[in-house]
């Protein structure tokens, strides 16, 4: 991938036609002629019809800031392959992408995520030579780096896995793996439970939103973003919760009161690890505004 001066790489959209691959293998077979060429002709349908699963799999990328699910992103861009990107897939009654972030190595070199999440594109406005749009964050994928395809026009595509926080704890098979998602369903409880720690044992959510009030770089600011971000996720459902963690402490716009997380979020291999980042970053945020440990 590469990441042009306009803040943004796109990898590119598919044009998604309307026919199913079903209804397209229906099709085909319908028009079979019954004699002695049809093992040439399944032959062929089977090589097409995989290429329209595959296709339909893949999906175009954009490098922006790393988001995480019920994020919201309004941007007003120039860029000419930005705005066919957004002009295509709303076109094609598709208004959905994939963006990506990219992530800070402790040498200082920074790297293209692989984990990245699917937007929706809500009230785009061509204006001027540019366009104006919301970016609606959703699920959760994966790049497989072995797709990835550049395309005629400077376009880049590639096939996704979807990422459901609800198969963790699904598929979680050994003991070892039970005990690892109770450990992270019983430190989940934290982020919302009454702790000694805090001023009025206030919750950790509840201390953080009571100082970032005071923080706020334009008034409503936090009561817009807890709108935007909804109520926060069940504890049996840690991952989520740690997600939506992320998004409250890294909003966007930034406040600049905690570190960044949303990387090490997006990329952690288990709910646990998730947990874990979205416990030290709102603690951290919070003793930074609290002034009991500056970060910066």
């Amino acid at each position: 991938l590469v990441r042009p001066a306009a803040a943004f790489s796109a990898i590119v959209p598919i044009p998604s036609g309307k026919l199913s691959s079903t209804r397209f293998l229906t099709q085909l077979l319908q028009s079979s002629s019954g004699d002695a060429s049809d093992d040439d002709f399944m032959s062929s349908l089977r090589t097409r019809v995989s290429q329209v699963e595959a296709a339909s799999s893949k999906m175009p990328l954009v490098v922006l800031d790393a988001m995480l699910p019920r994020q919201v992103l309004r941007l007003q861009v120039n860029n000419p392959s930005l705005m066919q990107l957004v002009r295509t897939r709303l076109q094609a009654e598709n208004p959905h992408f994939g963006v990506l972030g990219m992530a800070r190595l402790a040498n200082g070199q920074q790297i293209y995520l692989k984990h990245g999440v699917e937007v929706r594109i809500e009230n785009p406005e061509f204006v001027d030579e540019g366009v104006k749009l919301e970016l609606v964050a959703g699920r959760r994928f994966e790049v497989d780096d072995a797709s990835v395809e550049h395309v005629d026009g400077g376009w880049t595509e590639a096939r996704i896995s979807f990422l459901d926080s609800s198969d963790e704890i699904k598929s979680s098979q050994s003991t070892q793996e039970r005990m690892a998602v109770a450990r992270a369903i019983s430190k989940a409880e934290q982020f919302d439970s009454p702790s000694a720690n805090m001023d009025g044992n206030l919750s950790l959510v509840e201390r953080w939103i009571e100082l970032a009030k005071e923080n706020e770089r334009e008034v409503g600011q936090i009561d817009r973003l807890l709108e935007c971000i909804g109520e926060i996720p069940p504890s049996d459902e840690p991952t989520e919760r740690a997600l939506w963690i992320g998004a409250l402490i890294n909003p966007l716009p930034a406040m600049g009161v905690a570190t960044e997380i949303r990387p090490r979020l997006l990329t952690a291999q288990s709910a646990e690890q998730r947990v874990d980042v979205a416990l030290e970053g709102i603690l951290r945020s919070i003793r930074h505004m609290d002034g009991s440990a500056k970060m910066f």
